[in-house]
């Protein structure tokens, strides 16, 4: 295995538990210069206002004028007299003009904005940085992370603990509007002893990544990660080339690793795009998952007996389900909102819940009303476990692992058309802080999911971008590839599949507040699937027809309470999925 490999398997395997430390080397890429370049430029800067003649070697020059070498803080309060010109001469710098911005320049990097990726998705709490610019900053507003940022020893003082922040950026050499910054190898060889103590806390408790950084100069630093009593976590330098002498020495002290690397952008994007494919397969193993189905089918053939054991199979594995939808990767509604970012949240929810799904299809297919009642529990649950700030389309897919849950469960009713399944799952109300309680069918289908823009915010999904119902084709091909083998044949499958979805829409027309249904009838793939529909209606008008009153279709109580009522819904049904053409594609 490739170091980056490690990192990528740690770093996704131990989320904030890696602090990064970015050199030079990664604001090289956006035309930043360095501190020293800085340094040297004002000389320059000083020698002309002179009238004076400083090349080739501006620190010389600087020594021999004034008997030191030369400081930032010193070069400024000589070129600049007010805060407010030194700012305007520093900004030059660190700021684009517009030429420049039209260029790229002075802006964000790749790496600069795949650090803020793995930090809004919980990968990253801690940035240490030797730089003074601002680029990691604004990487991260970008990407809706407001850090913490310590560029003084002041500041490490009044800071909230490391545990308790989103993303803290330490800036350990400042920041370059403050005139305080550490430059100079006199400057650089020892910090204050809060910064110190600050230090001490990270490289102890956190595993460590730097880039960019040589190690060369800053003593201070270097010291501080030497004396680290502790070798919890690993140590990775990405670096161009072999490493120098310092930094050698420092990877053997704390038994890292060198990753050899081409440049940053190109690092900490394939550490990211590593982690999020380990993120996408970091799926229950397919024997646990057979282990929890044989263990419910043994509970359903004997319910008088084990409808104990039944609850707690379920009740455990929904609880073991909510944990890991509350861990910050997904508590996390904040980050950037793309195909890669949704796609990536969409497949977590599917591996997250991929045990208790294998559990509610047999459940659907075998279990009594008690057993499905413990479902009903399970939505409550998932259904609870969301938070309630972020991006508007990241909150709504909050709500798909109670879709996929109950899409589980009503396949698994379908392969033997049992309806007695569907109201207890339908009609359940599920508890929303400070809102009413609102009934499960109209949270379910994948177009009340994404009730403010359905087709687009689902046409994000990876391969789906034309999509005229991406979710509920997503979804069908998710199951298909988990459920397959339980069916006749793909024909059999996707009947059964549109047979869910007519469900849905028609228990919410019926289930759903007037106002809003007679607008409105969440379609499915069977709006642009006219002879699956078909196929799948006239089942319902053959049972209706041949028992009457005693259709499971009007024992289930939830698409009208006598035949006639049925045959109503159906109608409506039908003249609204006439119009789908016009209204959805």
């Amino acid at each position: 295995m490739t170091p980056e490999l490690s990192l990528a398997f740690a770093m996704q395997s131990s989320p904030g538990v890696y602090a990064l430390l970015l050199g030079s080397g990664v604001s090289r890429a956006a035309r930043i210069p360095t501190g020293w370049e800085v340094v040297l430029d004002l000389v320059r800067k000083l020698a002309a206002a002179q009238g004076a003649d400083c090349e080739p070697d501006p620190a010389a020059w600087f020594q021999t004028q004034y008997g030191e070498e030369p400081g930032y803080s010193r070069l400024l309060d000589a070129l600049a007299k007010t805060p407010a010109e030194r700012a305007q001469i520093l900004r030059a710098y660190f700021e684009p003009s517009e030429e420049e911005r039209r260029d790229g320049a002075k802006s964000p990097t790749k790496a600069h904005r795949a650090i803020a990726r793995l930090v809004s998705s919980g990968h990253i709490r801690v940035i240490l940085t030797t730089n003074f610019d601002r680029l990691m900053e604004r990487a991260l507003e970008e990407v809706g992370v407001a850090p913490t940022v310590i560029s003084t020893p002041d500041q490490v003082e009044g800071a909230v603990p490391l545990a308790h922040m989103k993303c803290c950026v330490i800036k350990l050499h400042g920041d370059y509007l403050d005139t305080r910054i550490l430059n100079t190898p006199e400057e650089l060889a020892s910090y204050a002893p809060q910064v110190d103590k600050l230090l001490d806390q990270v490289f102890d408790e956190y595993g460590l990544v730097a880039c960019g950084w040589s190690a060369d100069w800053d003593e201070a630093l270097r010291r501080a990660m030497e004396r680290a009593p502790s070798r919890r976590f690993s140590t990775f330098f990405a670096a161009r080339g072999s490493l120098g002498e310092q930094a050698a020495a420092l990877v053997a002290r704390r038994g890292g690793q060198h990753v050899p690397i081409s440049d940053a952008d190109s690092f900490f994007e394939n550490v990211e795009q590593r982690v999020r494919a380990i993120e996408q397969f970091s799926q229950p193993h397919p024997l646990s998952v057979k282990a929890a189905v044989a263990a419910c089918k043994r509970y359903l053939a004997s319910p008088d007996t084990s409808r104990i054991q039944l609850a707690d199979l379920i009740a455990d594995e929904c609880r073991r389900a909510c944990k890991e939808l509350q861990q910050e990767r997904l508590f996390n509604t904040s980050e950037a909102v793309n195909t890669e970012t949704v796609t990536a949240r969409v497949r977590l929810y599917e591996g997250i819940c991929r045990t208790l799904c294998a559990i509610a299809f047999q459940v659907g297919r075998w279990g009594d009303h008690a057993a499905v009642q413990q479902l009903v529990s399970a939505q409550r649950r998932l259904f609870g476990a969301k938070n309630n700030q972020g991006n508007t389309l990241l909150l709504a897919y909050q709500a798909y692992p109670v879709t996929l849950l109950t899409y589980a469960a009503l396949l698994g009713a379908a392969v033997r058309g049992r309806c007695d399944v569907i109201a207890p799952l339908l009609t359940n109300e599920l508890e929303r802080e400070h809102h009413q309680p609102v009934v499960a069918v109209d949270v379910v289908p994948p177009f009340c999911l994404l009730s403010d823009d359905p087709q687009r915010w689902g046409q994000l999904l990876e391969g789906h971008s034309r999509s005229y119902a991406p979710l509920n084709e997503w979804l069908a091909e998710h199951f298909w590839r988990e459920f397959g083998d339980e069916f006749d044949s793909r024909v059999d499958y996707d009947l059964r599949f549109d047979w869910v979805e007519v469900v849905l829409s028609i228990a919410n027309h019926k289930l759903c507040p007037p106002v809003f249904n007679a607008e409105f009838h969440p379609p499915g793939r069977f709006g642009y699937r006219r002879q699956s529909r078909e196929r799948v209606l006239q089942g319902w008008k053959s049972s209706l027809a041949a028992e009457q009153e005693r259709s499971p279709y009007v024992s289930a109580r939830l698409f009208g309470s006598t035949a006639a009522e049925v045959e109503q819904a159906i109608a409506a049904f039908e003249a609204r999925a006439a119009q789908l053409n016009g209204r959805w594609w």
